[in-house]
């Protein structure tokens, strides 16, 4: 494929170590997780914040404190106030969109330099009043006189006093009605998944996190956190990969979702995550001019959407059409990054990619996408032992998709995930280190 001056190119990234929510990074909120990544990037790779056009960073969450929250990032950052910045939101993708609208406005000529990330504090997601609560607080402080206050607060009962939690609302489907982890039973059923399957995937997610902890791979990618308020504490690993973990251990732990029949557990699905990544993504021809010698280049990416109730199979529905925008076909990719949100997921998006019917009657096509040649994918592990920070994910399996082609000098890669609320998204690279 000929370079053009309007190619994206990815110059480098960065990302904060993830961790178990309510762990290291709890206290840390998520614009200062997103400062964090951002200073260290700009630092790393000597940007000249005066070139930078747009600052796009994926969140879920929305702070109330920070709804904007890459404008929040971008000035605590340092950057100056007349680069713009916007927050965007795809559910488990709002990272990956946050690079691809970058793509966006780079080849539309629009923007030259943008900053993508994402950032999330799953720790802080916030408890909500129930709506009588509100409703009697509301009569509470419009009231004029104490008599009408004491009268509101007398309607008071103290079930009005339980709060919805709002990661598990955020983490029910509004469609269909079911959350995350019970559609992930619904593939482990449709695809004849069994509980041993999905202990022995998750095992080793967190053999291969381990191995690349101790090698220093990871190391690579990650940006340390220095704790508040004496800075003494510093996190610079993953919290989550476990190098006890043992498929004894994992068989003990009962499923989480369907009490009686399932066999999604809390051991073969993705953790609630803390954590930060941030990309330097620029047109080639600003790379030139600046300097820079790029990691990567985009090829292309896809989006669709699907059964909300399958949103797991979102790989295997956005993968073969970035792949054939990107006039590539999924034996040509050297490493795979799809993120697990659930062992039974990622194992059915390998069933239904290699399954002749499926690809026919689902995505139109003569025969099968192709088998995933597991020595390619996740090398480092996945989000099962990683964390799932969702609003973050995707750029962090860009990030350690193009550190894997550098580092094994290979050409091609796939970074691919499924989307709640019934979506998948899929982005290819090239190398260019």
């Amino acid at each position: 494929m000929s370079k053009s001056p309007n190619d994206v190119v990815l110059i480098d990234a960065l990302r904060t170590p993830f961790a178990k929510a309510g762990s290291k990074l709890a206290q840390v909120h998520a614009s200062e997780l997103g400062r964090i990544a951002l200073s260290e990037l700009i630092a790393k790779t000597n940007i000249d914040v005066n070139e930078i056009d747009e600052v796009i960073i994926g969140n879920t969450g929305s702070p109330s404190d920070a709804v904007n929250i890459s404008r929040v990032v971008a000035l605590r950052a340092g950057l100056p106030l007349g680069v713009s910045a916007h927050t965007v939101h795809r559910n488990c993708a709002s990272a990956l969109q946050s690079i691809t609208s970058g793509y966006d406005k780079i080849k539309a000529g629009v923007a030259d330099v943008v900053i993508a990330g994402g950032t999330e504090s799953m720790s802080q997601l916030p408890l909500i009043h129930t709506k009588e609560f509100q409703n009697i607080f509301g009569e509470f402080a419009f009231s004029k006189t104490m008599g009408k206050k004491l009268g509101a607060l007398k309607k008071l009962k103290l079930k009005y006093l339980m709060p919805r939690i709002s990661v598990v609302e955020g983490l029910t489907d509004p469609f269909c009605g079911i959350n995350m982890g019970q559609t992930a039973e619904v593939l482990a059923k449709e695809f004849g998944i069994s509980r041993k399957e999905q202990d022995e995937f998750a095992l080793k997610s967190h053999q291969k996190a381990v191995a690349a902890q101790k090698s220093g791979r990871l190391a690579q990618e990650i940006t340390p956190v220095f704790l508040a308020p004496k800075y003494k504490t510093v996190i610079s690993e993953d919290i989550g990969p476990r190098e006890s973990q043992n498929m004894e251990s994992l068989g003990k732990l009962k499923p989480y979702f369907d009490r009686r029949y399932g066999t999604i557990t809390v051991g073969n699905a993705c953790p609630l995550t803390d954590g930060a990544a941030m990309l330097l993504m620029m047109s080639r021809k600003k790379a030139e001019e600046l300097g820079y010698k790029p990691l990567a280049s985009i090829l292309n990416y896809a989006y669709v959407g699907l059964d909300p109730r399958k949103m797991g199979l979102g790989p295997a529905y956005s993968s073969p059409k970035a792949l054939k925008l990107a006039g590539l076909e999924l034996k040509d990719m050297d490493a795979i990054e799809l993120n697990e949100a659930f062992a039974a997921q990622v194992i059915a998006c390998e069933k239904a990619m290699a399954s002749d019917s499926f690809c026919q009657k689902e995505l139109g096509l003569s025969k099968a996408v192709g088998e995933i040649d597991r020595s390619k994918l996740n090398i480092n592990g996945g989000a099962i032992a990683l964390g799932h920070p969702v609003g973050t994910t995707g750029t962090r399996l860009v990030t350690t998709l193009m550190a894997e082609l550098k580092n094994k000098n290979l050409e091609h890669g796939l970074a691919t995930l499924c989307i709640g609320g019934g979506q998948g998204g899929a982005l290819v690279l090239k190398n260019e280190a």
